[in-house]
């Protein structure tokens, strides 16, 4: 199974989108897991990074497809209103 994830900045409340067939290891690269070999981006900036949201797809085309969607204007407004706004805190 292939995941598209939305992770959340304690520090500045930026966010960040993307996929992965493995969500729990990279979460850890995210926030900087020393036992990874590889850094990203948001491992030197900006952490730590929590989860706050995740579909989950069989394909990794579609969870590139459901990631290019989130990353698009609309996606973005989504994730302001639904998972950062006032619908989320009811």
């Amino acid at each position: 199974m292939f995941a598209v994830y939305v992770i959340k900045s304690k520090r500045t409340d930026k966010i960040y989108i993307g996929h992965t067939e493995s969500l729990e290891e990279r979460l850890k690269r995210h926030n900087g897991d020393l036992s990874s070999k590889k850094t990203s981006y948001t491992s030197r900036n900006s952490g730590p990074w929590y989860l706050i949201y995740k579909e989950e797809y069989k394909t990794r085309e579609e969870a590139r497809k459901r990631e290019k969607q989130l990353k698009s204007y609309q996606g973005r407004r989504w994730i302001k209103e639904y998972l950062l706004g006032p619908v989320a805190q009811r």
